[in-house]
């Protein structure tokens, strides 16, 4: 009973099958109907070729015994078989292009819908091991489906080919259909099996798969390569990643030498029944009940209908086996990244009339018991510079990630304009803001496009990407570009050029200038940056923030005390909040840490 509830399970996920073809049929579909009419036509080729071959047989022998016949009809024998090998020909290279072509088509369809749906997933999910494992899967399922839309397609047509077949079998010999069944069914049942196992163990090994993924990544790229140098690490990493490849390779190989050994068991048998048929039809042509033509359809018709079955119990077991993995991309593109608590949504404020209130905040990262914030309150008003400041581990980047949703509060609310932000639409609430990451992403494209994302919309508007770059000194790196806005950056792609984490950071401070955003956030913006540019770039974003509400983390005070308000933030607690000069009047946390970094630069 275990077994045949494991075999229903599995047969479970071919009910993704329709829906996978819906899919591949709005890529292209005058492609889809080709493929298929081509594949219905080419299915009966099989027995119309054995038919042909044993009427040419037998045209022939009867030329043997007789002179006074013409050679009209064994021509024209000869001519239809070349003719229906040439069609047969053309079909299946037409067959295999508009293949690729709908393969092709759908991976990129599969692979944009996966992009959007990650789009909508909580950061918390994202950075949760065991969801990111499921994304994993997802993710190796919208370049390997093609064979999936191959198979089920070569199945329909070798059904009607086998349906051919076995007619002609009925009409001589019945019980060469029993013989087939014992040469073909229990191989099909060993492989049912063992593809499911298979697809067990690569659904538990997908944390070590990423990790091998991860060391070979960190083994052999030029982005870890200075370090891997200079600390002698290849032989830890090597070492590593054998073990895990190790441990890999020993849980693959019990299953390989199983379905090895009892796949040989079977096809053993498989054969026994097969010469057991051609010896059956052999004796049947010695004692003359059948014609050497026909003895030639009779063993062509069982061999290729053998042959036929055998392709058919495979591929079901591949079809099988890939509805499986198919199955991980179709559950999390339905799955629902949802707030646990539903709201009423309302329209976004035209116009920030207000700010934004942390009222009686707490928060704690998913599975995980320390607790980052402790009840802070507190108001960031509209058109205000406030800056966080606080020794590492304080929330400085978390309380901004609370901001943008990126996660929700444990306790308490964040309210814009005294609304809680939950009765916003996310996508519509994160609209608002334009924000600048100390560890932003360095996109290996164009100089172009890396400015451009602060507002991708205006990517074409090369006066506005213009402008952004010279208001954040990003120009100076572009006239050192050989192809200047469209130069690709990064050592990623043949084309690329390398900048230096300054010149990187002054590109990623272009996309500020960018966005039209109410909320500015800049969490550490000009970390790489000397100490000139990095004045020269503040004095020009006290500019760039005029009339806009703006959040700035920085851990130079020369920077921090341009704002209007300093937040010092000290074990997830507010400790002060004031001017510049009101806090180091309170000789506290923030005078201690300001004369610290002030002693740095005396010394």
């Amino acid at each position: 009973m275990n077994i045949i509830r494991k075999w229903l399970r599995s047969f479970i996920s071919l009910r993704y099958l329709p829906r996978f073809f819906r899919l591949v049929y709005q890529t292209n579909p005058w492609l889809f109907i080709a493929n298929a009419l081509l594949r219905l036509t080419k299915a009966v080729f099989p027995v119309i070729l054995l038919w042909v071959g044993k009427e040419i047989i037998d045209e022939i022998v009867l030329h043997t015994t007789t002179d006074k016949l013409t050679y009209d009809r064994l021509y024209g024998l000869v001519g239809l078989e070349l003719g229906l090998v040439v069609v047969n020909d053309i079909f299946t290279r037409f067959m295999a292009l508009t293949d690729q072509l709908l393969g092709t088509l759908y991976s990129k369809a599969s692979s944009v819908e996966l992009i959007h749906k990650t789009a909508k997933v909580d950061l918390a999910d994202l950075e949760d091991a065991a969801f990111y494992d499921k994304l994993e899967r997802a993710r190796r399922q919208t370049v390997s489906r093609v064979s999936l839309m191959s198979n089920v397609l070569s199945q329909l047509q070798d059904i009607i080919t086998i349906v051919s077949l076995i007619s002609a079998l009925i009409y001589f010999y019945p019980i060469l259909i029993l013989l087939l069944l014992v040469s073909i069914v229990p191989s099909f049942a060993n492989e049912l099996k063992f593809s499911k196992s298979d697809y067990s163990l690569q659904r538990r090994l997908t944390p070590q798969r990423r990790e091998l993924d991860y060391l070979r990544l960190l083994g052999a790229s030029d982005i870890t390569a200075k370090e891997v140098k200079l600390f002698g690490l290849a032989d830890f990493i090597s070492t590593s990643f054998s073990k895990v490849a190790d441990k890999f390779y020993q849980e693959s190989k019990q299953l390989a030498i199983q379905r090895t050994i009892w796949g040989t068991v079977f096809h053993i048998l498989s054969d026994l029944a097969y010469y057991g048929a051609f010896i059956f039809i052999a004796l049947k042509a010695t004692t003359g009940q059948v014609s050497i033509g026909e003895l030639t359809f009779l063993a062509g018709s069982f061999s290729k209908l053998r042959a036929q079955l055998q392709a058919i119990f495979s591929r079901f077991t591949r079809i099988n086996e890939s509805a499986l993995y198919l199955a991980d991309y179709f559950e999390f593109i339905d799955a629902e990244f949802r707030e646990a608590v539903s709201f009423e949504l309302q329209p976004i404020p035209e116009e920030i009339k207000e700010g934004f209130t942390f009222q009686n905040v707490s928060f704690s990262y998913p599975n995980n018991s320390h607790v980052v914030f402790k009840n802070i309150s507190f108001q960031l008003k509209k058109g205000e510079k406030l800056a966080l400041v606080g020794e590492n581990g304080s929330g400085k980047t978390t309380l901004i990630k609370l901001l943008l949703r990126f996660y929700v509060p444990t306790e308490g609310a964040i309210l814009l304009d005294g609304v809680d932000i939950r009765h916003y639409d996310k996508e519509a609430y994160q609209t608002l803001f334009g924000a600048i990451f100390q560890d932003f992403v360095r996109y290996y494209l164009t100089a172009k496009v890396n400015i451009a994302v602060g507002d991708i919309e205006s990517l074409h508007d090369t006066q506005k990407v213009q402008e952004a770059a010279e208001q954040s000194l990003a120009s100076e790196v572009i006239d050192t570009l050989e192809d200047g806005y469209e130069q690709a950056l990064g050592k990623r792609f043949k084309t690329g050029t390398e900048l230096s984490g300054g010149q990187w950071q002054k590109i990623a401070i272009a996309r500020a200038y960018m966005s039209q955003a109410p909320v500015l956030i800049l969490d550490e913006p000009t970390s790489a940056l000397d100490a000139r540019a990095e004045y020269e770039v503040f004095q020009r974003f006290i500019g760039l923030t005029e009339g806009k509400t703006s959040i700035i983390i920085s851990h130079r005070f020369s920077t921090v005390r341009m704002a209007d308000r300093i937040m010092v933030l000290k074990e997830g607690e507010i400790a002060e909040m004031g001017t510049h000069e009101e806090l180091m009047e309170n000789q506290q946390l923030y005078a201690e840490l300001f004369e610290l970094q002030a002693e740095g630069y005396k010394d």
